[in-house]
């Protein structure tokens, strides 16, 4: 039997993190006294495109291809063959990120003045298209924490190393990007702080409730942070009359939602059953091969890009950074194509919140198939294809009246090693009608993502930004609308 301390912790840090919802912080009155802080920061990185060509550090190998460091560490791209897909195109051939180290994405959180706060750091990556952006306490590839590439430690690793158990409030393995990355993973933590904090320049102290309403800014707060605060064990079990709002029956919903009692339209067994169905029987077949092969795609002018012009290009780029552990390097990113919508519909069932959660089956995926929001799209992908290839709720999406839209704002991905990789997130209401037993769809309450979120591999990465997006909606005032 569990001993009692370990219940009792269970229910001190779900009060924590409804009180940060709620709190003011100890440093920033306001979202705007924040931003003058943050204006105020030195660190930054530019990043200039170069022909792969002119990479240092970086070789093709004569035979594949393959564009590889030369410690034979950090990542590579390489080429990956694609069959058996039951989308609408059956095979194809790519470039892919193979990274198949673990990184760590942590948060430190510290109860300051009986308020939970988390360390925030300002980080500047080369792919960030505003240069700056709210970023986990560590956010590191093993490469950089071991000092490959030779630069300064990691501030506050310590913490996330082998942290006592009792202070570990999430810790899971999750995949990233799987059209673009294969089989990467990072390890999600927060960790609670039981002693002194050394203060850093370009760190802050935030509460829940301001770190949500920054979500709600464009391209603020990055992927990496979205991703571990979707791990929050956040819930409304004995706190849900806290989050009425007779004002705003939808923020009550939601905090219903997130009550581990309320009522589901499936039960967490038959989805687990379903996701477990559609892993055994998807057939999708992958297979590395060198990047010279790959079919479809070309190198010339200095990067490699699609034949279709489209998709995105593998490019060069230069470094220059101030704030980093290293001050200049060059490396290969991939840069994007076009802006996405990456987008869940919400309905509520019996005065609960659902999401719409579609299966999706990703080359770079460990297991196959992970869910995914309801819309996950570049649109300008699909203007070669044929119009029944069109992603199925795409259209409701985009024409949504303004009153529907709950949350909305362009964020962007991983600046590490995507170039601008924007994408416009957004969750709306909708009145669709979609049968239990549709193949690919669900609806699954706010909890039951939650429940997910606890083990490895069930919910993709854009899937998790969202649903940090949708407990942002939580957050008393106009949350994630003001921005479009």
């Amino acid at each position: 039997m569990a001993p009692l301390a370990a219940h009792h912790d269970v229910h001190r840090m779900a009060a924590l993190i409804t009180q940060s919802l709620h709190a003011p912080g100890s440093r920033f009155s306001g979202t705007s006294e924040f931003l003058s802080w943050w204006e105020g920061l030195g660190s930054y990185a530019k990043a200039d495109r170069i022909p792969l060509e002119a990479l240092t550090g970086w070789r093709s190998e004569p035979v594949s291809g393959d564009i590889v460091h030369d410690s034979g560490r950090f990542f590579s791209v390489e080429g990956l063959d694609v069959s058996g897909s039951q989308g609408p195109v059956e095979h194809w051939q790519q470039p892919i990120i193979n990274q198949p180290e673990t990184g760590v994405l942590g948060i430190l959180v510290k109860e300051i003045d009986g308020v939970l706060h988390c360390l925030m750091q300002a980080k500047a990556e080369p792919g960030n298209r505003n240069g700056l952006q709210i970023s986990p306490t560590v956010q590191a590839t093993r490469s950089n924490y071991t000092g490959v590439h030779g630069g300064s430690p990691v501030p506050f690793l310590h913490w996330f190393q082998s942290p006592p158990a009792h202070r570990v409030i999430a810790d899971v393995r999750q995949s990233e990007q799987g059209s673009w990355f294969y089989r990467k993973r990072n390890r999600n933590m927060i960790v609670e702080a039981d002693g002194y904090v050394e203060e850093r320049e370009g760190f802050c102290w935030l509460t829940l409730g301001q770190l949500y309403r920054l979500l709600a800014e464009e391209d603020l707060v990055n992927m990496d942070t979205r991703t571990v605060l979707s791990c929050l064990p956040v819930s409304a079990d004995g706190t849900d009359g806290e989050f009425a709002d007779p004002a705003d029956p939808f923020r009550t919903s939601l905090a219903r939602s997130l009550s581990s009692g309320a009522r589901t339209v499936h039960s967490t067994a038959a989805v687990l059953s379903w996701i477990t169905d559609a892993r055994s029987r998807t057939a999708l077949r992958t297979r590395r091969m060198p990047l010279n092969e790959v079919r479809g795609w070309k190198r010339s002018e200095g990067r490699i890009s699609h034949e279709s012009g489209g998709f995105f290009d593998v490019i060069g780029v230069e470094v220059t950074a101030v704030g980093r552990e290293v001050r200049r390097w060059t490396q290969p990113m991939i840069a994007p194509r076009g802006v996405g919508v990456i987008a869940y519909l919400v309905r509520e069932f019996d005065g609960v919140v659902h999401a719409l959660v579609r299966q999706r089956a990703e080359p770079g995926f460990l297991d196959a198939v992970e869910l995914g929001p309801t819309v996950q799209c570049t649109p300008e992908n699909y203007e070669t294809l044929p119009s029944s290839a069109r992603p199925a709720f795409l259209d409701e999406v985009m024409g949504a009246a303004r009153e529907r839209i709950r949350y909305d704002t362009l964020l962007s991905e991983e600046g590490g090693r995507f170039h601008h990789a924007l994408n416009r997130y957004l969750v709306v209401e909708t009145d669709a009608d979609v049968p239990r037993d549709d193949p690919d769809f669900r609806w699954v309450a706010v909890h039951q993502l939650a429940g997910l979120l606890r083990h490895s591999n069930y919910l993709n990465v854009q899937a998790r930004s969202l649903t940090a997006c949708l407990t942002g909606c939580l957050v008393p005032g106009p949350v994630g609308v003001g921005s479009r």
